[in-house]
């Protein structure tokens, strides 16, 4: 199966973009982004963000992405006087970001660190409320390096991001975060911390459209992806199969895996992360029907659905669901590497609202791989009627 990835350039998920179409900063209302709704066929309709009610079929469930971006840059001091700014990725160990941003005293992260030649030897430093936090590369692997941090004190690492990191704002922004990036790069709905780059369709909602789903027939479930910087990181080898896929962890709740089945209408996740974690909670439940879910973080590999049997969609629901009840868990906390192309066929999605994604990402295959080369229909007409691309952009609602 894996065969069918093998051709696949990613040169043919190119297109321009003029730097210009770049938002740089949010609207006003967060929901009056415009809509652009794909239907079968190519079928091409715009709306406003605030009636996507109105396009969504009856009896939907639209699932969004609970988590939080935490403030992921800090920069330190060299003893020369030279600063070193160090992104925090994740923790090491697969521990909870939860429980690792509530630790005291010492913490280890997987980091990116910019100016890392400049960086020889020996533990740098910033100062914190009259607090001094240190840093001191212990270990390394490819493009990421494990840092100890260290402080006194009963600050907690989450206070220390808080007081003094800053908001990984995406780099094609251009610009330091400001006041105002301190909510609305956040969702309005966002609880768990642990990401370093937002969720970015769900930056559209308000509490004033989620509370208008009801009448519509529309309803709600929650789960997490961590989103790490890996999501927007370009392609840069020729053939997809030779792209190395990052690993996210994801944390979702029983209730939120029973939701799936549970589900009367179609599926429609808010944004490409909430769809990854669907879709890979499918391949969890395949895993588990063959007794082949180990470890107490279990990981999917991004091509590992290739060589997996199917199930139907009960199935394998029922098999993560009875996996869950056997080890006495009510969350199913793992990590996933899943890469969705062209010729994936969907198992739990059956729609996305999703922002419009850089050239020659993975992002921009989840989309081929929805509608087909109809993203070329669908995002030429987003340039040339002025829609606002990536994270503070435009939305589009796919209904293949």
């Amino acid at each position: 199966m894996l065969e069918q990835y093998q051709n696949l350039s990613i040169n043919d998920f190119d297109y321009s973009l003029p730097e210009e179409k770049i938002a740089k900063y949010p609207l006003a209302n967060r929901s009056d982004s415009r809509l652009l709704i794909s239907k079968r066929a190519g079928f091409i309709s715009e709306a406003k963000m605030i009636d996507i009610g109105d396009y969504l079929p009856y009896d939907s469930v639209l699932f969004f992405n609970q988590t939080k971006v935490v403030n992921a840059r800090l920069l330190f001091k060299k003893e020369t006087g030279g600063l070193i700014e160090i992104f925090c990725l994740e923790p090491c160990d697969n521990i909870d970001p939860q429980v690792a941003l509530q630790q005291k005293n010492t913490v280890k992260w997987n980091c990116m660190i910019g100016g890392a030649k400049k960086w020889k030897d020996g533990p740098i430093s910033m100062t914190l409320d009259g607090i001094e936090v240190k840093a001191t590369k212990i270990g390394r692997s490819k493009d990421d390096f494990v840092i100890c941090f260290e402080w006194p004190g009963s600050l907690s690492f989450s206070e220390i991001l808080e007081k003094s990191g800053e908001l990984p704002l995406p780099p094609y922004m251009n610009r330091k975060a400001e006041k105002e990036d301190l909510t609305r790069y956040q969702t309005v709905y966002a609880q768990h911390e642990g990401s370093v780059a937002a969720p970015t369709a769900g930056l559209h909602f308000t509490e004033e459209l989620t509370d208008s789903f009801a009448s519509k027939g529309v309803s709600s479930v929650f789960l997490t992806l961590h989103v790490g910087a890996g999501t927007f990181k370009p392609v840069k080898t020729n053939s997809i199969n030779e792209h190395a896929m990052h690993a996210e962890l994801i944390d979702v709740s029983i209730d939120a895996v029973f939701g799936i089945i549970e589900a009367l209408g179609p599926i429609i996740p808010v944004g490409t992360t909430s769809l990854r974690t669907l879709e890979s909670l499918y391949w969890f439940g395949v895993l588990a029907s063959l007794g082949e879910l180990n470890g107490d973080v279990p990981e999917l590999g991004q091509w590992s659905h290739a060589s997996l049997p199917e199930l139907n969609l009960r199935q394998s629901i029922r098999s993560l669901l009875d996996y869950l009840d056997a080890h006495g868990k009510t969350r199913f906390i793992a990590k996933t590497s899943l890469m969705i192309t062209p010729g994936y066929k969907f198992k739990v999605a059956r729609g996305l609202i999703t922002n419009f994604h850089m050239p020659k990402s993975t992002l921009l295959l989840i989309i081929s791989a929805m509608i087909g080369d109809n993203w070329k229909t669908l995002y030429k007409h987003a340039l040339k009627n002025d829609f606002r691309f990536l994270s503070y952009g435009d939305c589009c609602l796919l209904l293949p």
